[in-house]
C-alpha cells in the first residue's frame, strides 16, 4: 500500500530540506453506493438560482454587513520590501478627530504563535507587510489616520529573485536520476511561469462584532470559514463554539482566500479590545500587493524519446518563489511533481525542486495550484519535441497518450481513476477543424500575410479533492414541507446552491424553490473545510446525497409508524407523498411527516482518492507579423469532469477557467523592481483581459463517470485554467514556428512577440 497525495505533502515536510518519494498505491476497487441510480437524474440545464439576487445588487457580501456604531480599520504597511523598524510614530495619528485607536504590535496581545507576524515589530519583509492598524468612526478618518503614522526604516538587503536566494522554505525531489537513460532524442529548455495576482472583484474583507459576553461573530469573505474560526479562536484563546464565522456571498477567491490571513486576527483583536464592531476591506491597490499570489516558478526541463517519438522519460528542476513567507505556494511543488507525467505515458520522471523565500508577496494557491505548472511544462515540452523530430504535434501526442486500463498508476505515484485521453484529443482536432487550420496555415505563409495563424494544442489531466477528500451535510425536513441542505463547503461563485437544490429536488422529490441551502456559516454547519482544489460536488455533492438518501429512509420508517405498516411495505408515490404500496388514498407529505418534529438526516463522506478530470483544448490564434500582437480568434474546449450534474454550470466554470489562462498566456504578470517595489499594482498597470480579448469558447463535453463517489462526478473549476494556458501559449509560438521560434516566455505580450520575431529574422532562428 503506497501514499496518498497528503502523505506526499507530510513526507515533504517531515523529512527536512530535501525529501524524496517514489510510492505507487492500491486503487480501491469500484465502490457502489445506495442510491447509484441517481446519476441518471442528472444533467438539467438548470439556470443559476443565485444569479437574480446577484444581478440586481442583491447579494450580501462581507461589505453589506454594517453593524450599528462599527468603526473602520485601516492598516499600516510597509513601503519597503525588507528593512529594520527603528520607530513607528502613532502620536500624531491619534489626536486626528474620529479617532478611537492606532495599535503597533505592542499593543494587540494574541494567545498563539504564527510563524508570520501578524503586525511587524522588528522587521519588515515585503511591501505590505503589516505595522500598525487605525481605527476611526469613519473610514476617511481612518485612511488621514493611517496616513498620519510616521516610520522610521533601516533598509537591508532584498532578493526578489528565487534563484539568487539562500533561504530555503521547502524542498521537495522525486524519481531517480537517469530518467533521461535510452533516449535517442532530448529537447532541453528553461520556462519561466510568471507571478500572477489573484485580484478577485471582491478583495479580502472582515467585519468582527463582540457580543460583550466573551464571544464574538466574524464576517469574512473566505474559502474556508472554518479554518478562520480556528486561526481567531486561538488567536484570541477563545473556545472555537464562542467564535462565529460567516461568509456570505464570496466575490471571487481563485485560491487566494484558501488562506488565512493576519488581518483577520488582528480585527477580531482590535473588536475584542474596543469592544465595538470593527470592519476592513482592501482598497484595490492594498489588494493587489497584499492578497498572495500565485505561480512564479522557473524550471529547466529535458524530454527525451526514441526516434520513432515515443517518449523515455522527463527531467525537471524547479526553482519557486514563495514569497516572504511560507503560505500554500511551496507543498504546490509536490502536486507539480506528480502530475508532470500528465495524460502521457513516460516510464520515467525526475524532479528536483526548491522553494525560496525573497521579498515578496506571500506565494500560495491561484487557480490550479501546482497542476498548470506541471500540464505547462509538459505540453511546452511536447511542442518543442514535435519541433525536433519534425511531426505533427497532434500526432506526438497521439502516439504517447495513455490508453488505459484504468485505473492507471503514474511513475509519480499517482493512480488516474478513469480517463479516455484519445477521444478528449480526437474531439478537440475534429471541433477546431485541424486539418482546416493546417491548410489555412500553409496557405498565409506562402503568402507572407502579416496576420499569422497559430495552432496550439494542450492535452491534460488534473487532480481534484485534493488532500480534502472527506465532508459532510444534513438534510432536513421542517413542518412548512420545505427542505434544508447545509453542507460545509463554500461558495465563490461556482453555484453550489444551485447544484446541491437541483440535486436533493431529485433525490427527496421535491421543487427545488421549497430546498434552502446553509453553507459558510460555523454556528449553522456542522463541520467543513471548505472549497478548493475543485471538490465541492463530487465531495460536498456526495455528502448531501447520502443525506438526502438517508432522510427518505426516514420518511419511509416515519409513515410506517403513522401508518401502522411494516417499513417495507412503504413506497413514494410520483407525486412524493409517502404511503403504503397500492394504498394512495392515506400517503403523507413531506409536511405532515415532518409535522410532530422535523426530521433530520446527518451523513459523512470521505472519497477513497483523488479524481482526475481530462481534456484537450486547442487555440487558434493570429499574431500580427509587424507588431508582435497576438490575438485569440478561436477557442475549442474539451473538457470531462465526469458525470455532469448541470451543463451549464461546467460551460460557466469552463468558460471563467479558459479566460484567466488567456490572461496569463498574453497578458498577466505582477512585476517588482530589484528593490522589491511592485510595479503592477493597480489594474492601469496588470493586464487582466476583458471580454474584447477573450472569443467565445466552443465547450465540448465528455462524462467519463469516477467509481470514487456516488455522484461519479470529478471536479471541474480549474480545467479551463489548465488547459488553456499552454493550448494559447503554444499557438504564439506555432505561429512563428517557420521562423524557427521554438520558445518564449509567458506573458506573450507584443513586445516579447516582436522581440522573438526580430531575432529569428535577423539570426535565421
Amino acid at each position: 500500500m503506497g501514499l496518498h497525495v497528503r502523505d506526499h505533502l507530510r513526507l515533504g515536510a517531515a523529512r527536512g530540506p530535501a525529501a524524496s518519494a517514489r510510492h505507487l498505491h492500491q486503487h480501491p476497487q469500484q465502490a457502489t453506493f445506495p442510491g447509484m441510480a441517481v446519476r441518471t437524474a442528472l444533467g438539467g440545464r438548470v439556470k443559476r438560482r443565485e444569479d437574480p439576487r446577484l444581478v440586481k445588487g442583491q447579494g450580501r457580501y462581507t461589505d453589506d454587513i454594517q453593524p450599528e456604531h462599527c468603526l473602520h480599520a485601516v492598516f499600516v504597511r510597509s513601503t519597503m520590501a525588507h528593512a529594520r523598524l527603528v520607530a513607528v510614530d502613532v502620536s500624531a495619528a491619534r489626536e486626528i478627530p474620529g479617532v478611537e485607536a492606532v495599535y503597533v504590535a505592542a499593543d494587540l496581545r494574541f494567545e498563539s504563535e504564527t510563524a508570520r507576524p501578524r503586525m511587524c515589530s522588528d522587521e519588515v519583509s515585503f511591501v505590505g507587510d503589516l505595522i500598525a492598524v487605525a481605527v476611526a468612526s469613519t473610514g476617511e478618518a481612518a485612511v488621514d489616520a493611517a496616513a498620519a503614522v510616521l516610520v522610521d526604516y533601516e533598509p537591508m538587503p532584498v532578493i526578489v529573485d528565487p534563484e539568487k536566494s539562500d533561504s530555503v522554505a521547502f524542498e521537495f525531489d522525486l524519481g531517480d536520476e537517469g530518467a533521461l537513460n535510452g533516449a535517442d532524442v532530448i529537447v532541453r529548455g528553461r520556462f519561466v511561469n510568471q507571478r500572477l495576482a489573484a485580484a478577485p472583484i471582491e478583495g479580502n474583507a472582515i467585519v468582527a462584532e463582540p457580543d460583550g459576553n466573551g464571544s464574538i461573530r466574524v464576517w469574512v469573505s473566505t474559502q474556508v470559514p472554518f479554518g478562520v474560526r480556528d486561526v481567531v479562536a486561538a488567536a484570541l484563546g477563545l473556545p472555537e463554539e464562542t467564535v462565529r464565522v460567516i461568509a456570505g456571498d464570496v466575490g471571487g477567491a481563485f485560491g487566494a482566500k484558501l488562506m488565512t490571513y493576519p488581518e483577520q486576527s488582528v480585527i477580531a483583536a482590535v473588536a475584542m479590545k474596543l469592544g465595538r464592531p470593527v470592519r476592513w476591506f482592501e482598497y484595490r491597490t492594498e489588494n493587489m500587493v497584499a492578497m498572495s499570489q500565485g505561480r512564479a516558478l522557473v524550471s529547466d526541463v529535458g524530454l527525451g524519446a526514441t526516434r520513432e517519438g515515443k517518449l523515455v522519460g522527463l527531467e525537471v528542476n524547479t526553482v519557486a518563489d514563495a514569497g516572504a513567507y511560507a503560505g500554500l505556494a511551496p507543498p504546490q511543488l509536490v502536486l507539480t511533481s506528480m502530475l508532470l507525467p500528465s495524460v502521457y505515458d513516460i516510464p520515467n520522471v525526475r524532479f528536483v525542486g526548491r522553494s525560496m523565500f525573497t521579498n515578496t508577496a506571500v506565494m500560495s494557491a491561484y487557480r490550479g495550484a501546482g497542476r498548470p505548472e506541471a500540464i505547462a511544462i509538459i505540453e511546452r515540452a511536447m511542442d518543442m519535441l514535435a519541433a525536433e523530430l519534425n511531426v505533427d504535434p497532434a500526432d506526438l501526442r497521439r502516439r504517447n497518450l495513455i490508453a488505459g486500463p484504468f485505473p492507471h498508476a503514474t511513475p509519480t505515484g499517482l493512480n488516474y481513476d478513469s480517463g479516455d485521453y484519445s477521444r478528449a484529443l480526437d474531439l478537440a482536432l475534429q471541433a477546431a477543424g485541424y486539418d482546416d487550420l493546417r491548410n489555412d496555415q500553409r496557405a498565409r505563409r506562402e503568402r507572407d500575410e502579416r496576420l499569422q495563424l497559430g495552432i496550439g494544442i494542450s492535452s491534460y489531466v488534473e487532480m481534484t479533492a485534493v488532500l480534502y477528500t472527506g465532508e459532510s451535510a444534513t438534510a432536513t425536513a421542517q413542518a412548512d414541507g420545505s427542505m434544508v441542505i447545509s453542507t460545509g463547503t463554500t461558495a465563490s461563485g461556482q453555484g453550489h446552491e444551485t447544484a446541491y437544490s437541483q440535486l436533493a429536488s431529485q433525490l427527496l422529490g421535491v421543487s427545488m424553490d421549497s430546498i434552502r441551502v446553509v453553507q459558510s456559516d460555523t454556528a449553522l454547519v456542522k463541520s467543513g473545510y471548505g472549497s478548493s482544489g475543485s471538490r465541492s460536488l463530487q465531495i460536498g455533492g456526495s455528502a448531501v446525497c447520502r443525506a438526502c438518501i438517508e432522510l427518505v429512509e426516514k420518511a419511509r420508517q416515519e409513515a410506517a409508524r403513522r401508518l401502522e405498516a411494516a417499513p417495507d411495505d412503504i413506497v413514494r408515490f410520483d407525486d412524493g407523498r409517502f404511503g403504503v404500496k397500492g394504498v394512495p388514498a392515506t400517503a403523507l407529505t413531506w409536511s405532515e411527516l415532518a409535522s410532530e418534529a422535523a426530521l433530520v438526516a446527518e451523513s459523512e463522506f470521505e472519497q477513497a482518492d483523488q479524481t482526475f478530470p481530462f481534456g484537450c483544448h486547442v487555440a487558434v490564434v493570429e499574431v500580427d507579423m509587424e507588431t508582435g500582437d497576438a490575438r485569440l480568434v478561436r477557442h475549442v474546449a474539451v473538457d470531462d469532469c465526469g458525470k455532469v450534474l448541470n451543463p451549464l454550470l461546467v460551460e460557466g466554470q469552463i468558460h471563467g477557467g479558459v479566460a484567466q489562462g488567456i490572461g496569463q498566456a498574453l497578458y498577466e504578470e505582477f512585476v517588482y523592481d530589484a528593490d522589491g517595489n511592485p510595479l503592477t499594482a493597480s489594474f492601469v498597470d496588470y493586464g487582466i483581459p476583458s471580454i474584447g480579448e477573450i472569443p467565445q469558447v466552443e465547450t465540448v463535453t465528455m462524462e467519463t463517470p469516477t467509481p470514487l463517489n456516488p455522484l461519479g462526478a470529478k471536479g471541474i473549476g480549474e480545467s479551463g485554467t489548465i488547459g488553456s494556458t499552454p493550448a494559447v501559449q503554444n499557438a504564439v509560438i506555432d505561429a512563428l514556428s517557420h521562423l524557427g521560434v521554438r520558445h518564449i516566455d509567458m506573458p506573450l505580450h507584443p513586445m516579447r512577440v516582436w522581440e522573438a520575431i526580430q531575432k529569428a529574422r535577423s539570426t535565421g532562428r
